[in-house]
């Protein structure tokens, strides 16, 4: 069964200012980083469950992959995988209701 994945705003978001900051240096970098981010995503919709458990929830439908030194959290509900949060892997993650 093919998962649909979606995009939260926020992820978005999250993408976009650190494509943006990255760029600021590099534009060619920035780019390549937006793309190993959609790499790492690519395979969620055949295989949701292959991504990391997320040690800040411990949750099994709350997982995460990584990009470079990027968390790419993700939730899976029903049929549905959706990307939470793109956050810096020393950065802490907030728990979301």
């Amino acid at each position: 069964m093919a998962y649909r994945v979606v995009w939260s705003l926020k992820a978005l978001e999250d993408v976009d200012a650190i494509a943006a900051y990255i760029s600021r240096d590099s534009t060619s970098y920035g780019a390549a980083l937006v793309q190993k981010i959609l790499d790492s995503i690519s395979k969620l919709s055949e295989f949701p469950m292959s991504g990391h458990l997320v040690p800040e929830f411990g949750e099994e439908t709350i997982r995460e992959v990584s990009a470079y030194s990027y968390r790419i959290i993700y939730r899976i509900q029903n049929d549905t995988v959706t990307i939470a949060a793109v956050i810096h892997g020393k950065k802490l993650l907030e728990q979301w209701d």
